[in-house]
């Protein structure tokens, strides 16, 4: 049998806008409570949610926001950046996720590729002070008009302005919007140096929300703990959105994961889902203080990031009464999940697999070379095809982008992963390999190319090759191969830190330096990573951590 299955078709997608679904849900549950912040003690009900959510994009379109103008948010999780992703939405304007790891290099190519004219951004967190680097790339960032702070007079400033304006102009905004409008874009690294800022749509982004957690049979009596980050579709579509189109709680235990914080959340809020990647669900177990909390309100939830351990599950199933806990498995460009497990799969599907095919997607697996569709059982590139693939690389009408989605999304619109897979016989998957050289360190998604065009700029560095190496705490970690300039001193990881430290997202910034006099090459000239990754192994001592085995 082919590689080749398709999800359900039922219940039929939501043919509507973000903010038409959340007026709908507000209609039916005016009084449920649709938002928590659990670090500061505020809590909205969804009627109550969309006063702050109307005001907010009132005061947006009385600055003169128009549809299709961007807005980017910089900042941990938060209730602002819940109301502002509801807001912006509901005007048209598209949302810009910004990674709070960012720097002022990675920060000012998505301010100038995106085309931002507005910024919504903390102050600061933890050791990023954003509004040091807002202001130290002032001058190579002009399109950008205004930025709002967080937590300061600015916020109340757009409000104030949204009071100004007629309640109507938010309705009068939504009838001229289309759920196949642009509505988000997220940036995820390119293999060619520079991020890629991949297009969702209202339809795309609203679905996946949808069937996610239809999948983990959420409703209006669930409260949702979200301890994974806004700025990615984990959080803010499979979190958010997941929760506005059920009537569910949207609870935040904190703007970044503390594993005793979201177990306090999970006990105090009598949260009855959570979201993680393994290693967050790895650190709440192994958190001294784990048998203190009353976890018994947790029914269900979603892992997703990698494949999960057996005895990682076997706790969230015994340890957290999580019965139902559910393995998802996507990327950005899908708006994210393309396969899921089911409420009801026995253990080895939830450990050994990454579920089945999607409600109204379709995934087959191909040879890479041929195209070809493989039988079951044997490896080839994953691809999917459905309403969750995004419209496009932003900006989407141009020439260079089009040319990169065309690489992503062939003509019958599959959408090409480059990750390696394999279908089992009863339809479920398995993740066994990338085609190209990405590397997941602690869940984030490294692609070396951005890290060597950089590094580039060294002026010591005359070439450099990174790649990943087994590491046991985070999967995998960066390793560079560096070629020095005649003459010039030897660097070491320290040094390459400095050199980063500010400007790349501290996950980026390589772990290991060796320094080098030539690369393994092929007889075509091509650097052979796969001999860089093995000979770096063996000279740093990983062999059996992390993800090893390539």
């Amino acid at each position: 049998m082919e590689s080749y299955a398709a999800g359900e078709t039922e219940p039929p997608l939501l043919e509507e806008t973000i903010g038409g679904n959340f007026d709908r849900t507000v209609a039916a549950y005016p009084d449920h409570e649709a938002l928590v912040e659990f670090a500061s003690g505020r809590r909205w009900t969804y009627r109550e949610l969309n006063h702050d959510v109307d005001l907010f994009a009132r005061g947006l379109v009385a600055w003169g926001l128009a549809k299709g103008d961007r807005i980017g948010v910089w900042a941990p999780s938060c209730a602002e950046w819940t109301i502002a992703q509801l807001a912006t939405a509901k005007v048209g304007a598209i949302l810009v996720n910004v990674n709070p790891a960012y720097r002022t290099h990675e920060f000012t190519y998505a301010v100038n590729h995106s085309g931002l004219r507005m910024l919504i951004s903390a102050e600061s967190f933890k050791t990023s002070d954003y509004r040091s680097m807002i202001e130290e790339t002032r001058a190579e960032t002009p399109g950008l008009e205004r930025v709002v702070y967080i937590g300061t007079s600015d916020w109340d400033d757009v409000v104030a302005a949204g009071e100004k304006v007629d309640a109507d102009v938010v309705n009068e905004r939504m009838r001229t919007l289309q759920p196949n409008d642009p509505i988000n874009i997220q940036y995820t690294s390119g293999t060619t140096g520079y991020p890629k800022g991949a297009t969702l749509s209202h339809r795309n982004i609203l679905n996946n929300g949808y069937f996610v957690t239809e999948t983990i049979n959420l409703t209006d009596n669930d409260r949702l703990c979200i301890p994974v980050p806004f700025y990615h579709c984990f959080g803010m579509v499979m979190g958010n959105l997941g929760c506005t189109t059920h009537g569910a709680t949207m609870v935040i235990p904190a703007p970044g994961f503390d594993p005793e914080t979201t177990l306090r959340c999970i006990a105090e809020e009598g949260c009855t889902a959570v979201y993680g990647v393994p290693t967050m669900f790895i650190a709440m177990q192994n958190h001294p203080t784990f048998r203190d909390h009353d976890l018994t309100s947790l029914r269900t939830g979603i892992m997703a990031g990698s494949i999960c351990p057996v005895e990682v599950m076997k706790h969230c199933i015994s340890d957290m009464h999580m019965e139902e806990v559910s393995i998802a498995y996507g990327m950005t460009e899908t708006s994210p999940v393309s396969c899921q497990t089911r409420a009801d799969d026995d253990l080895d599907r939830r450990t050994a697999t990454i579920g089945n095919a999607h409600p109204h997607v379709e995934i087959k697996i191909i040879d890479p070379d041929t195209g070809e569709t493989v039988e079951r059982g044997q490896p080839g590139e994953f691809c999917t095809r459905g309403y969750s693939v995004m419209l496009g690389y932003w900006p989407i009408d141009d020439g260079a982008s089009r040319e990169k989605s065309v690489m992503a999304i062939d003509a019958d619109g599959w959408m090409h992963t480059g990750d390696l897979a394999e279908m089992r016989e009863d339809g479920y998957c398995n993740i066994v390999g990338r085609i190209k050289d990405m590397v997941i360190r602690g869940g984030e998604n490294i692609y070396p190319r951005e890290i060597e065009e950089f590094l580039y700029s060294h002026p010591d560095i005359e070439d450099v090759q990174v790649i990943g190496v087994p590491d046991q705490k985070y999967g995998e970690e960066l390793a560079a191969w560096v070629k020095m300039k005649a003459g010039a001193t030897p660097l070491d990881a320290d040094a390459v830190r400095a050199f980063a430290t500010g400007k790349l997202a501290h996950y980026k910034i390589p772990r290991y330096v060796l320094v080098v006099d030539e690369f393994p090459m092929t007889v075509t000239g091509k650097i052979r990573k796969v001999q860089m990754r093995e000979e770096t192994t063996a000279q740093l001592g990983l062999a059996g951590q992390g993800h090893e085995a390539r």
